[in-house]
């Protein structure tokens, strides 16, 4: 595996649906520990560039790299790397919290000691020891959250995407989770998050903005709203995906 400050390097990116792109020209990369926020209205091509980077699907054309893997024929390689949770928490809601712990520890090829240790870890951290037992469906949408985070990155993966992760749920239990976020990343993680609140991309190291499938806008969120002379993310959003001048 290749070090570097880079972990993601996308250059040139196309997809083509037909004659639909859904990205054109797509070039921006993320560095090694930082927190990357992929911004975008509905149908700017977010969902469609995350599937490419996380080896779920092909390019048209151009050149994407994640963790030094091609992802033209080193997907598999890519997969082992990283770790998924997607806005409705990846989450089975008729197994217990346990059952789902021992599901996902199986899929990431955890060994029985390392499923052993990183399952006390998890109960104990979320202090979930006691209902362990209990079907997911019962559990508040706050844990079920916390613990599909923890489950994502349950094999230390060295990048971990969050696909609309805090959709639906209330302002404090987005805060608690962003929380969750920032003690991954001090511990090494990079992390690579759709979003469509604003704040949040203000909680980004980096921020880049897609509309109709170009990248718009790339850059840090404070180093931004200067550049383009605005007062906040929020006006830089209407501005930049809307294309007004």
């Amino acid at each position: 595996m290749i070090e570097s400050e880079f972990v993601i390097n996308v250059e040139n990116l196309d997809k083509k649906y037909g004659a639909f792109y859904a990205n054109k020209k797509l070039s921006f990369n993320v560095r090694r520990g930082e927190i990357f926020g992929f911004l975008g209205a509905n149908g700017a091509g977010k969902s469609t560039a995350m599937k490419i980077i996380t080896g779920l699907e092909v390019p048209t054309a151009g050149r994407v790299e994640v963790l030094g893997y091609d992802v033209y024929s080193q997907s598999e390689l890519i997969k082992k790397e990283i770790g998924y949770m997607s806005q409705r928490f990846s989450l089975y809601e008729d197994l217990t919290i346990w059952e789902n712990i021992r599901f996902f520890s199986g899929i990431y090829g955890l060994s029985r000691k390392s499923l052993k240790t990183k399952s006390e870890q998890i109960l104990n951290d979320l202090d979930l020891w006691d209902q362990r037992n209990s079907l997911v469906s019962s559990i508040p949408l706050g844990w079920k959250q916390k613990l599909a985070f923890s489950l994502a990155t349950i094999h230390d993966p060295q990048i971990v995407f969050l696909d609309e992760p805090t959709g639906g749920v209330d302002p404090y239990v987005r805060r608690l989770f962003w929380d969750q976020i920032y003690e991954a990343q001090a511990k090494g993680t990079t992390i690579f998050v759709t979003t469509h609140y604003m704040d949040e991309a203000e909680y980004c190291d980096r921020i880049c903005i897609l509309s109709e499938g170009e990248v718009v806008a790339n850059g840090a969120p404070r180093k931004l709203i200067k550049e383009f002379k605005l007062s906040s993310i929020e006006d830089l959003f209407i501005l930049v995906a809307k294309n007004i001048e």
